[in-house]
């Protein structure tokens, strides 16, 4: 495993990790707070997204807009279903949500939520490093690679680890401050 390789892997980790932070609801209207909603459409779950135009037409509202007038109860149950929070008002061509302001018992639920989400995101970053490393001692062992050539990269990768772990560090300092403030 060549060492761009294990550093695309990491920040592929850091991204999904920064999505999922996304996701989170901070008291603002967002449209990223529906990216993982899906609606049953056709028979087939189609992510919201794909089938309607969502806008946030001030900080407490976001607006859906279906492209086929025929999935707004459609996309009104999948939202009532999903794990967001938020309850959906349709009036008959948009569906309309009211982001409430957070409690502050919501808003320590929210970095909770947040801070297992890092961990989750670390858990992936060394698990990308020890698939690493044990690829390169797979190598020493074939003698494909020097002892010394081994421990130099080991530590490169150990370095690369640090560097996207401090990233999700930083990522989730960001997004706790955006949850507790008022």
């Amino acid at each position: 495993m060549k060492l761009a390789d294990v550093e695309s892997h990491m920040q592929k980790a850091v991204e999904a990790t920064q999505r999922d932070f996304n996701t989170i609801r901070t008291g603002r209207a967002n449209a990223s707070l529906l990216d993982r909603v899906t609606v049953e459409y056709y028979g087939t779950p189609t992510p919201l997204k794909s089938l309607a135009s969502i806008n946030t037409p001030d900080a407490s509202t976001i607006t859906i807009q279906p492209y086929d007038r025929n999935s707004l109860t459609l996309i009104e149950k999948a939202i009532s279903l999903s794990d967001i929070g938020l309850t959906p008002s349709n009036d008959g061509q948009v569906i309309r949500l009211n982001i409430p302001p957070l409690t502050s018992d919501r808003r320590k639920e929210f970095v909770k939520t947040a801070g297992k989400l890092a961990e989750e995101g670390k858990v992936s970053i060394r698990n990308i490093r020890r698939d690493a490393v044990e690829s390169v001692r797979k190598q020493e062992k074939k003698a494909e690679i020097s002892e010394d050539e081994a421990r130099d990269i080991q530590d490169k990768i150990q370095k690369l680890t640090d560097k996207y772990t401090a990233k999700i560090e930083e990522l989730l300092a960001e997004k706790e401050k955006d949850i507790t403030t008022v």
